[in-house]
């Protein structure tokens, strides 16, 4: 993993995740949507850097596969979304493998993937209600 990507292609790796029925289901709505837009993507950026480098980034993560909550901050929500939830999740749609620690690049990698989504749900204008149609 080179570099950073940019948003263009992280745009076309979002899109085609999006396109996985358990994927497409997830949006910022209510408090997690609140909360993105009251702490704004610096601080986000920030908290999604320190839950994964705590929560995905170690060699075998604390009880991988059900680390990752479904609600509670917008970073757990983009996580399900961007199939950055649990180690399995990155191999399968991201190609990064299991069994080691995530190195600084993919730790970034995923960091941007995850404020990515955000940036484009907060775009979006998605509301507490319910989804509109994509």
């Amino acid at each position: 993993m080179t570099g950073s990507p940019d948003p263009a292609s992280l745009d076309q790796r979002l899109d085609a995740i999006a396109r996985l029925p358990f994927r497409a289901k997830f949006h910022l709505r209510g408090r997690e949507r609140a909360t993105a837009e009251l702490k704004g993507p610096a601080t986000i950026r920030w908290h999604a850097y320190d839950l994964i480098a705590k929560r995905l980034a170690p060699t075998e993560p604390y009880k991988d596969g059900k680390q990752t909550p479904y609600r509670g901050h917008p970073v757990f929500v983009a996580q399900h979304a961007t199939a950055t939830c649990c180690r399995g999740c990155l191999e399968r749609s991201h190609g990064i493998p299991k069994g080691r620690e995530l190195t600084r690049a993919e730790l970034v990698y995923v960091v941007n993937v995850i404020c990515r989504w955000i940036e484009r749900e907060l775009a979006g204008g998605d509301g507490p209600g319910p989804a509109r149609p994509r």
